[in-house]
């Protein structure tokens, strides 16, 4: 079954970018990557999905329900972080935390307990006393407090310390086990790469592709990179499927994709040193669909 459905969802905003048909899928209890630098929609997506602001067209349904007319009903089943999260500073974190428990109609008195506790976060401190970071915790209990079924993500780790991403992380992986579906939107590809089953790409508004994680790191690409007894001219690797050619002397590197052996082949005749094929990390490949878009 889809938590997620997002049909051709366009918004404009006059002359600003906003999003332009997109359209994704997101099945019950996977980890789902969106990605993209800043400025490419992933915000707006999410927003538009939450009906914090509404479509221009298309529409959105979160667990078979329209986004609009369903709104408040879907709200109660939805853990959210913004990627920028802004309090009344004068509150307390346990007040502010209670304040939003009181929505969902149950006592989440533990769980603020337990996820506070995980996050390294003191309840008692005034909210405007708290450093970037900290807020960021605040936002992540508050999001995670009434146990969500599906958890979305906004750029979450903006702000944590690498000990507190990897117990962000852990937190995360722990609700997804326990049967949440997560959508998590980042431009640090490592983490999407880490945490994710599958991943839509977006640029300048638009969709790039939707793969598997897995699929994106095998079918794409190798990464070779040679190194010559004697130096030689890079266009000799010049073939069908290379990108990214570069070249000084005796070391050569690009990317490859396609029948392996027309690159062994060419090997094969030159005199090498040294030879290193390895699977290129989400980054290089992410570099290439945008290249090859544009």
């Amino acid at each position: 079954m889809n938590v997620i459905e997002i049909n051709n969802l366009t918004k404009t905003y006059g002359k600003s970018r906003g999003i332009t048909d997109v359209s994704f899928t997101v099945e019950e209890g996977e980890i789902f990557g969106f990605i993209g630098p800043n400025g490419a929609g992933k915000s707006t997506t999410i927003r538009t999905l939450l009906s914090l602001i509404y479509p221009t067209s298309g529409s959105a349904k979160i667990f078979g329900k329209d986004c609009v007319k369903f709104s408040p009903e879907i709200k109660k089943q939805i853990g959210y972080l913004p990627s920028e999260v802004f309090y009344y500073d004068n509150m307390k974190v346990i007040d502010l935390l209670k304040y939003s428990a009181s929505f969902y109609k149950k006592d989440c008195s533990q769980r603020i307990k337990e996820l506070a506790e995980i996050m390294d976060l003191d309840l008692t401190k005034k909210i405007d006393d708290l450093s970037l970071g900290n807020k960021k915790k605040v936002g992540i209990v508050q999001g995670l407090l009434h146990e969500p079924k599906l958890i979305i993500l906004d750029e979450p780790t903006s702000g944590l310390d690498p000990l507190m991403q990897q117990k962000f992380f852990d937190l995360l992986e722990e609700e997804n086990n326990k049967g949440a579906t997560i959508l998590f939107s980042s431009h640090i590809l490592s983490e999407v790469q880490r945490l994710c089953d599958r991943v839509a790409i977006i640029k300048e508004g638009k969709i790039v592709t939707v793969e598997k994680i897995k699929t994106l790191k095998e079918n794409n690409y190798k990464k070779f990179k040679i190194e010559t007894i004697d130096p030689v001219e890079t266009s000799v690797f010049q073939l069908p499927g290379v990108t990214k050619l570069e070249g000084n002397g005796t070391i050569i590197s690009f990317l490859f994709k396609g029948n392996i052996n027309r690159v062994l082949k060419r090997i094969s005749e030159i005199n090498i040193a040294n030879l290193w094929i390895e699977e290129p990390n989400l980054e290089e490949i992410f570099l290439h669909y945008y290249e090859r878009e544009a």
